[in-house]
């Protein structure tokens, strides 16, 4: 197995911090900027197989990736 980069693990603060608070912000508006781009529609779906939900996932998302690519032009 190959190991890329390393993952920083952050002590839990005692005392707030306005560096902690400002990169809880930026990953937060990470989190949130993601949730834009899944292009599949919310809702509950109910589904009889999991066949059945790969499929509307992937019709989904290249219609979606289809869209993005339009719009770029």
């Amino acid at each position: 197995m190959k190991q890329v980069g390393t993952r920083r693990e952050r002590p839990l603060a005692s005392h707030a911090n306005g560096e902690l608070l400002a990169e809880g912000a930026r990953f937060n508006e990470a989190v949130a900027s993601l949730a834009k781009t899944t292009f599949i529609p919310k809702g509950v779906y109910r589904f009889r197989s999991h066949e059945e939900a790969n499929l509307h996932e992937a019709e989904h998302l290249s219609l979606g990736m289809g869209k993005l690519a339009g719009s770029h032009r």
